[in-house]
This record gives structure tokens, C-alpha cells and sequence, in this order.
């Protein structure tokens, strides 16, 4: 992983986990490259199935919000399934505030994030 990583990525067949590695994903050129790091994930997958972990980010900008919303539509236009999971209740908080909830699956844990797949 280069030094200025964002995120950590771990693949198994075609499931996907990414892990958040800054605690607050605030600054503008960060979430942009956050974003490419996602979509280089995920883009060498058909039907990929994701689950990206929350549970180091403790503070998200909008254009954070603004950036999952475009992989996830990446994820859906290679087929696949996109699962959010282990995100701090602040957070969580502002998820349910944009109705990003109603847009993204959201699980408490991992395991619960994987079973979740069809």
C-alpha cells in the first residue's frame, strides 16, 4: 500500500473489503483521491461485492457523502452490491439526516454486512 493510501483494500474472490484509514475525510484533495482509490478497487471486478468500513472515520465532509454516492453508482453499473457497515453513530446520524440510509445498506458489523449479500 503507498504511503498515501486513504484506504486499505483486501480482496477475495469478488468480494471487496475497504477499510477507511484517516480518521476525518474533510479535506477536499484527500476525498478526491479517496474516490479514485475506490473506483481503482473496484473497477478491475464484475459484480463486485463491497463492504466499506466506517470504523475509524469519526468526521465526513458532504463531498465525502457526494463521493460514496458516485461509487456506488460505479458499483451498480459493473453489477455489483455495495455495503457500508461499522459507521460511528455521529456519522451514522448524518447518513440519516441526507437519507443517504434509504440510498446505502447499512450493517453494524462486517459479518452482518457480508451475510447480507445476495
Amino acid at each position: 500500500m503507498p504511503p498515501s493510501s486513504h484506504i486499505s483494500v483486501r480482496k477475495n474472490d469478488t468480494l471487496i473489503r475497504i477499510d477507511f484509514i484517516d480518521r476525518n475525510i474533510l479535506d477536499e484533495l484527500n476525498i478526491h483521491q479517496i474516490g479514485e482509490e475506490l473506483i481503482k478497487a473496484i473497477e478491475s471486478e464484475f459484480r463486485p461485492k463491497v463492504v466499506i468500513v466506517f470504523s475509524n472515520v469519526e468526521h465526513m465532509s458532504s463531498a465525502a457523502f457526494g463521493t460514496l454516492m458516485k461509487v456506488s453508482e460505479r458499483i451498480k453499473g459493473r453489477d455489483g452490491q455495495l455495503r457500508l457497515c461499522e459507521i460511528q453513530p455521529r456519522i451514522h446520524e448524518a447518513f440519516v439526516m441526507l437519507k443517504l440510509n434509504r440510498l446505502f445498506a447499512i450493517s453494524d458489523t462486517y459479518a452482518t454486512a457480508v451475510a447480507s449479500f445476495v
